[in-house]
């Protein structure tokens, strides 16, 4: 059977339903915080700002006309202390009906493209640690584990915090405030003192 060849290339807003289609497809996929389902508006904007952003692009992998992977691209530093500067892939996904034709190395291989046209030195890939199959083909790849990323809600990282002990610093700095305020009003409160005896004294 003759296969279709996959062309790669930055996403259009036209490609907005065809993305949503992949992001399901993605968000299924057991241990995947992606969070809520984005609806066509939100990807069309997103769309929009991706478009408008030198530091980030969206990656499709297309064949005949509809768009089968995503590869999401930013560069930043390697880390906060490295001057050199990394291209960060994330949400790098292929429908499975897709698998097993080179669609993830020519994703990746624009993404080397990139890196070397914007002299990053770097390449990082993030995946769910339990996607074992992309484990595979990134190590297949040369790129080695360096970190497994975790994710939570705000609500439900406050949640665990507070379970433990451990209380927000903002908290704190309101509670010394409120002291000060207190301790400054029973101050001026004492008995037989007032603002303008305090200020002859």
């Amino acid at each position: 059977m003759v296969r279709s060849p996959v062309h790669v290339r930055d996403v259009y807003e036209d490609d907005a339903e065809a993305l949503q289609a992949i992001w399901h497809d993605f968000a299924v996929e057991p241990s995947r915080p992606t969070g809520p389902e984005a609806s066509l508006d939100q990807i069309r904007r997103a769309i929009r700002r991706l478009q408008t952003t030198a530091s980030e692009r969206l990656l499709v992998a297309v064949v005949d006309g509809s768009p089968i992977g995503v590869a999401h691209l930013r560069r930043a530093p390697l880390s906060p202390i490295h001057d050199e500067e990394a291209v960060h892939v994330g949400y790098l996904h292929v429908l499975s009906g897709y698998r097993r034709r080179g669609v993830g190395r020519q994703l990746l291989d624009r993404a080397a493209d990139w890196a070397e046209e914007k002299d990053s030195t770097h390449i990082v890939a993030s995946v769910a640690a339990t996607a074992r199959d992309a484990n595979r083909f990134l190590a297949r790849l040369g790129l080695s584990q360096v970190a497994v990323v975790r994710a939570s809600t705000v609500a439900q990282l406050r949640s665990k915090l507070a379970a433990a002990g451990v209380k927000p610093q903002t908290s704190n700095v309101v509670a010394v405030r409120r002291l000060m305020r207190s301790s400054h009003r029973r101050t001026w409160e004492a008995p037989g003192l007032t603002p303008q005896s305090r200020l002859g004294r």
